[in-house]
């Protein structure tokens, strides 16, 4: 990747995360005159500046996943113990947020720390700009993500849970499972295949080729319908939270960039061609017998 590339991508990174937080500010709680929502959501970016020194230093990628679990549990705890009225909505949606980062985040740490390493870094970890970029994109991707949700707790409006905050609940729970599940079944996949050229179809993998993305965006936008009663104005711009997630998954990074690497593993097997043929890509749907 070139430096012309990276560079503008970096700035255009921050100047996004910049008018969200302006924007989500709106109706926010103040401390010291900051709003509480600015001051939080300028956790992630900071956090992924700083691991991002020793990571380039070192060369190392293992610590990038973790750092976007960090700041999730850094920029939450950070909005409770600043806000002076924390109510149920607030409780649910932090707890949410929490369970999802543990789990996520030591997932994908053990996952690299037992693989040695995560490809998808291998040439960009070396070039400066393309990997500050990267680590800057990871501190937009936390903040964004959750956006909404930290919205709703640094929010100066208490509406108590209603009939939308349980349907958002039912689909968070819904997505988080799904996810879940499909990341297990990948990885005992992987323990148990006997040859490089072997591939997942089976489980959650025979009903779509990214299970676990579609849990990913249908957790998220189960958060968002909790968050929503209490947002409004310029702090509806944060329900850009599931449309990103949908965007960056499907659009930019993570569908991509696997179905590229997909193809050129296993493009000439039939096999691999008939399931990309016959399984959609995310949604899942029962396949045929």
């Amino acid at each position: 990747m070139k430096r012309t590339v990276t560079i503008p991508t970096t700035f255009v990174c921050i100047a996004l995360g910049v008018l969200i937080a302006l924007a989500g500010s709106q109706g926010s709680q103040y401390y010291n005159g900051i709003s509480l929502f600015a001051l939080c959501a300028s956790v992630s970016y900071l956090l992924h500046w700083i691991i991002f020194i020793p990571s380039y230093i070192y060369q190392t990628e293992h610590y990038f996943d973790l750092t976007g679990s960090i700041s999730y549990l850094s920029a939450i705890a950070l909005g409770f113990y600043l806000n002076p009225s924390v109510d149920p909505r607030d409780i649910l949606i932090g707890a949410l947020i929490v369970i999802w980062a543990v789990r996520l985040g030591s997932f994908l740490f053990l996952r690299v720390k037992q693989d040695g390493k995560d490809n998808r870094f291998t040439v960009m970890k070396t070039q400066f700009h393309w990997y500050i970029m990267t680590w800057t994109m990871g501190g937009l991707w936390v903040f964004l993500t959750m956006a909404a949700g930290l919205a709703a707790i640094t929010s100066d409006v208490s509406i108590p849970l209603g009939f939308m905050a349980y349907i958002g609940l039912a689909l968070w729970i819904f997505g988080f499972s799904i996810e879940v599940i499909a990341d297990r079944q990948k990885r005992n996949f992987k323990k148990q295949q006997k040859k490089e050229k072997e591939f997942i179809t089976s489980g959650l993998w025979a009903w779509s080729r990214h299970p676990n993305y579609f849990g990913e965006i249908t957790l998220w936008a189960g958060l968002t319908l909790i968050a929503l009663p209490v947002l409004s104005g310029w702090q509806l711009v944060t329900l850009i939270s599931p449309i990103f997630v949908y965007i960056l998954l499907t659009r930019v990074s993570g569908i991509p960039m696997l179905e590229n690497r997909g193809m050129k593993k296993w493009g000439s097997d039939p096999e691999y061609v008939n399931y990309v043929e016959n399984t959609p890509s995310l949604i899942l749907k029962k396949p045929q017998r």
